[in-house]
């Protein structure tokens, strides 16, 4: 049995996380796999009563005795700051180097798209965005601040072990699934260190999968080309900064934030997972937010655990309430959370 550590966090984290455990546990009724879901107690309630986000002895609890993190949103006015949320959060990519962030973008109903003329079979792909490294490592710094002179460094780090792991890792994942192209994206025409490292790499790993496609991309042209034609890709790998930006437009295209689920992974150990959606405090407590994303991620966790078919199984009951018209006001509805989640469950008792 699979032991879970199940964080709700803050705001309308604590509200879908709710519902995802319910479906969770529904499934295990009909015939899921069983799971270990010990919640814990990480956010701002626990950061302001006891000046603790989370500690050393917890990481090392999670990376030794937890099979996945099932996180739901971080983020709370009461700290304007949000150190906690930066310190779990952050803390547990780079403390655990889940070097992989995996957002999968799909469309689950043509209505959801912005995208003129676009279905379901047109809107389908990955992205692996590196996630320990770029930007996000918070190197740099300010001189002179706060004057006219003032000059501000911000460091983008790129290793070649970092940069190789995560675009094997895409290319692993299309030779699995049998995909055709991978696509690479920086911007190596502004930022030729950087991106001459990426292209150097990216050629290298390629040429050890002959039966897939490749190309290499500017950022810029494949955000517009996404918008434009997004049948054509199928699994795309980016840096830190510019995985971010095409994983949010990536959401867009395929319906909202309240539909993403994403993976911070690194194969063969403890990883995290968690719907991309903020906590959303101007709702929380209302009754109002999609739980929908966070049914999504936890399919994605069942599958990074070896339940395939559970995966499916949640994942075919979220589109089936899409279709139906099951779904929160974000997404055309009129349900509530909980009847949301309720909705889902119907759904997968109703399949046996």
């Amino acid at each position: 049995m699979a032991r879970i550590a199940v964080i709700p966090g803050d705001g309308v984290g604590k509200e879908v996380m709710r519902e995802a455990v319910k479906v969770l546990r529904a499934l295990e009724a009909a015939g899921g796999p069983a799971l270990e879901l010990v919640e814990w107690p990480h956010g701002a309630d626990r950061y302001l009563e006891t000046g603790q986000s989370i500690t050393d002895a917890e990481f090392a609890d999670l990376e030794q005795n937890y099979g996945a993190i099932l996180l739901g949103a971080l983020g709370d006015p009461r700290v304007p700051g949000n150190e906690h949320a930066r310190q779990i959060l952050l803390g547990m990519r780079f403390r655990l180097d889940l070097f992989i962030n995996f957002r999968p973008v799909t469309l689950y109903h043509e209505r959801l798209t912005p995208l003129k003329g676009k279905t379901e079979r047109d809107v389908n792909f990955v992205i692996f965005r590196e996630n320990t490294e770029g930007v996000y490592v918070g190197m740099g710094g300010t001189f002179k601040q706060g004057t006219p002179d003032e000059v501000a460094i911000q460091e983008d780090v790129n290793t070649r072990k970092g940069v190789e792991r995560v675009i094997r890792a895409a290319f692993e994942y299309a030779k699995a699934n049998g995909l055709e192209r991978v696509t690479m994206s920086d911007k190596a025409n502004a930022m030729e260190s950087a991106g001459g490292l990426w292209r150097r790499v990216f050629k290298a790993v390629a040429a050890e999968y002959p039966g897939i496609e490749t190309e290499a991309l500017y950022v810029d042209m494949l955000a517009m080309d996404l918008v434009r034609r997004p049948e054509r890709y199928r699994v795309i790998v980016a840096g830190n900064l510019f995985g971010d930006i095409l994983s949010d437009l990536g959401a867009g295209i395929a319906g909202g934030l309240g539909l993403t689920a994403s993976g911070n992974i690194h194969p063969g150990r403890v990883s995290m997972f968690e719907p991309v959606h903020g906590s959303a405090p101007d709702i929380a407590g209302q009754d109002k937010a999609n739980p929908f994303a966070a049914v999504l991620t936890s399919a994605l966790m069942l599958r990074h655990l070896g339940h395939a078919e559970a995966g499916d199984r949640l994942e075919n009951a979220v589109r089936a309430c899409i279709l139906a018209g099951e779904t929160t006001g974000d997404v055309g509805g009129t349900l509530g959370t909980r009847a949301a989640g309720d909705a889902i469950v119907a759904r997968i008792q109703a399949a046996g």
